[in-house]
């Protein structure tokens, strides 16, 4: 019994299990209560509400909007709390307020002029890349509001005359006094835009809501994109930086969709099948040349059933060859080598009427791939790579379209009618062309993002007014934030960054909405200021491992107008490391929490960039 006694466990009181117990759940309810109390402290105490004010310059006066940002945080979380103060950005020379990185016609020269090559993407080194703000003019004032901002400008924010004296016949742009005034003229339609589309109206229907997305290719200041705008058609306008000095700067300034981009030897940024309308206006791009790469390029983006319009050279040369002082021989064998291209690539010609040439794409290819025992070339493409659009070089064979059971059935889907196009389940979704994607999955982002934008208009209360028109979403996503903010009179240029997991630009076309792919170590095709309010959605945890983040918050710098807004949503780990970047940029910011509450891991963070500008004579 003794031995029993000695080598059993010791019975445990009752009492003091129960002890154990209670004491348990009261180092429990301390922590709970630690917690609370230090969230509760830490957003009353250690934030104090901001107040940036949204000002206007006129006239050498500033008038405060009497909207105030409130950037009052719910969570707070220090951090690079370390000996070193974060660095620094000081301004750059006055001579880079236009500098355009990777179209810097300072180093284009470099480069064949063979095909444009020259005038393409040409992005500096690390090592030659600055690390310093682009300074506004001096006399910057905010651009106007949508839908002013179309027709006037401040002439100090792009101070160029080269355009109103070159064509000034043209009415393109004229000088008054301290206003750019944008008459709405083009080269081929001096009496304006407006006049021009209503043409262009009585050849195809564009009022009925069956095209919604064109391209307009050497698009000078986009005025044919600014009109077609009450039609409800958004454009994308692209042209080089060339001898018609800032002319895409024109277009972002008026409020307009525009980029710096060229046709060259490089795919232009966006997926097939993506535009119901394309348009060439004098744009001086050689379409029966090359093996008829351009035109083949135009069939890429072009939509099934998609138009093409031509005006200018050689269309109507009989009236106008002494003016374009060529021979008639020469534009005839032009028209009739564009013609001989448009039929074998299927295209139908629909009408030519005065200065207006149009032709259709078929909505399948199965006459297209019967036709290629009669035409030689260019045959249909073997690959199905057609999306791909970053720094792929164009080819001279027919991007094929997606299968179909009946002549009668639209490759890829039929779209709905705009704006219903909007809401829809986009075809690349119901097909499951998109791995990943399901419309279960499409209808709760719809969902999502409705929300996000009801929360971001409490914590900028301009969005839902005229204070935003030029809006950047840098990961776009399937289109959710454009849709929920189509309500609003802005546009979105949603970007897909190259090499995303999912390639949803073609979705984001087909719901009615324009964009383009981004490789985000690299800066954007466009010009400094010209975007009003930029969201970046989980960039910053995508890139900090391939590329250097601060050159990134520079980049947005850069083409972010002063007083300008960013949204980021990230983690709260990578939002203290943005800001604390920030810190150095001029921006004032505030980490918000998440729409959902103070315990989602992942906060927002809302910026706002100070309004300065260079001075003359600056040095660095």
């Amino acid at each position: 019994m003794a031995k029993e006694q000695d080598g059993s466990p010791k019975p445990r009181h009752p009492e003091f299990q129960r002890m154990r117990v209670t004491l348990t759940i009261g180092v429990i309810g301390l922590c709970v209560t630690s917690y609370i109390l230090g969230a509760w402290q830490g957003t009353s105490n250690s934030i104090k509400p901001s107040f940036i004010s949204t000002k206007t310059r006129c006239d050498n006066m500033v008038r405060s909007s009497g909207t105030h940002l409130d950037f009052q945080a719910h969570h707070q979380v220090s951090f690079n709390e370390s000996s070193l103060a974060p660095e620094k950005f000081p301004p750059c020379q006055l001579k880079y307020s236009e500098y355009t990185p990777c179209q810097d016609p300072r180093k284009a020269r470099k480069f064949p002029k063979n095909m444009m090559q020259y005038r393409e993407r040409h992005c500096p080194k690390k090592e030659d890349m600055l690390r310093c703000l682009i300074p506004a003019p001096p006399g910057y004032k905010n651009p106007f509001e949508w839908p002013k901002s179309r027709d006037y400008a401040w002439y100090n924010n792009i101070p160029h005359r080269e355009l109103s004296i070159e064509k000034a016949v043209q009415n393109w742009i004229q000088v008054e006094g301290d206003l750019l005034r944008f008459p709405g003229g083009g080269t081929m339609f001096p009496h304006g835009a407006d006049a021009y589309i209503d043409n262009i109206n009585a050849l195809i229907p564009l009022n009925d809501g069956n095209i919604r997305t064109a391209l307009d290719t050497g698009c000078g200041v986009a005025s044919w994109g600014a009109y077609l705008m009450k039609r409800n058609i958004i454009t994308m306008s692209f042209a080089p930086r060339d001898s018609h000095e800032a002319q895409v700067q024109f277009a972002l300034e008026r409020g307009v969709p525009a980029m710096i981009g060229v046709m060259g030897t490089e795919r232009i940024p966006y997926p097939a099948r993506a535009f119901d309308m394309a348009h060439c206006s004098r744009c001086l791009i050689p379409w029966n040349k090359l093996d008829g790469i351009y035109l083949i390029e135009v069939d890429r983006v072009l939509r099934p059933g998609g138009y093409w319009i031509l005006s200018g050279p050689p269309i109507h040369w009989k009236r106008h060859f002494k003016g374009w002082e060529r021979t008639e021989e020469d534009l005839k064998q032009e028209q009739d080598e564009i013609e001989d291209l448009a039929k074998r690539l299927c295209w139908k010609k629909v009408v030519e009427k005065g200065d207006l040439a149009i032709w259709q794409k078929p909505i399948n290819h199965i006459e297209c791939v019967d036709s290629r025992k009669v035409y030689d070339a260019p045959q249909i493409c073997k690959g199905n790579d057609v999306d791909s659009a970053w720094y792929k070089k164009m080819e001279t064979c027919i991007s094929p379209l997606p299968d179909v059971k009946t002549e009668d059935e639209v490759a890829g889907g039929a779209l709905e009618q705009w704006p219903k196009r909007a809401s829809t389940v986009p075809p690349r979704i119901t097909r499951g062309s998109v791995p990943g994607l399901t419309p279960e999955k499409f209808q709760e982002d719809s969902k999502l993002w409705s929300e996000r934008v009801d929360h971001y208009k409490k914590l900028i209360p301009p969005l839902g007014k005229r204070r935003y028109r030029n809006v950047m979403d840098m990961n776009a996503g399937m289109g959710g934030l454009a849709a929920a903010l189509m309500r609003y009179p802005l546009w979105v240029m949603n970007v897909v960054p190259s090499g995303s997991p999912h390639d949803t630009l073609g979705v984001i076309y087909e719901r009615g909405f324009i964009g383009t792919y981004q490789d985000w170590c690299e800066a954007f095709s466009t010009y400094p200021r010209t975007y009003d309010l930029i969201h970046a959605d989980n960039i910053f945890s995508s890139y900090q491992d391939r590329c250097d983040i601060t050159y990134i918050l520079l980049e947005m710098d850069r083409i972010l107008r002063p007083e300008g807004t960013v949204i980021i949503r990230d983690t709260v780990e990578v939002l203290g490391k943005v800001q604390a970047i920030t810190e150095g940029m001029r921006w004032k910011s505030q980490i918000m929490d998440h729409e959902s509450g103070p315990f989602n891991p992942e906060k927002i963070l809302v910026a706002v960039k100070t309004y300065w500008t260079g001075k003359p004579a600056q040095k660095q």
